[in-house]
């Protein structure tokens, strides 16, 4: 592995503590919750981390824009029927994965170039935006689930 690799894969595990420690013992009425009705829930927050993980990550590290889990549905993102248990599931396996594929970028695999929606972009640039967005993701979880702490503070019912 690369100094690069290294260093991403570092950033990556970071990233990945940085949210498990936000959605620890995170219960499925906390998940639903939203602060204002315009606001994302933390399932669909979930929802969209899987996706990225176990589709937007892959087609990053294979360099194939068009990767897809089989079975994996197309409204996978928002969809609210998917329990917490699947989510953290898929959640786990998308982290094992990137984690794995990490591990086995070269040098010129982390500067190659891949065609994307956005343009050409290199893939470790693509990587670098991947991770900030499990960093940006948690800091949104950890900001609701801060709501949720201080609203239990006057009112200890709340979401019981």
């Amino acid at each position: 592995m690369s100094e690069k690799g290294k260093t991403l894969k570092v950033l990556a595990e970071l990233a990945y503590t940085r949210f498990e420690n936000s959605v620890k013992d995170l219960k499925e009425v906390e998940s639903m919750w939203k602060p204002v009705p315009e606001a994302n829930n933390i399932k669909w927050i979930l929802t969209h981390l899987s996706q990225q993980w176990n589709l937007g990550f892959q087609r990053t590290i294979k360099g194939d824009m068009s990767y897809k889990p089989t079975g994996w549905p197309d409204d996978y993102v928002g969809n609210m029927n998917i329990s917490l248990l699947k989510l953290r599931e898929d959640l786990n396996h998308g982290k094992i994965e990137v984690l794995t594929g990490l591990d086995k970028l070269t040098t010129a695999d982390l500067a190659s170039e891949l065609t994307t929606p956005r343009g050409t972009r290199k893939r470790e640039e693509m990587l670098m935006m991947s991770i900030t967005e499990i960093i940006h993701h948690e800091g949104q979880i950890a900001y609701i689930r801060g709501a949720i702490g201080r609203i239990r503070q006057r009112d200890p019912s709340f979401l019981s």
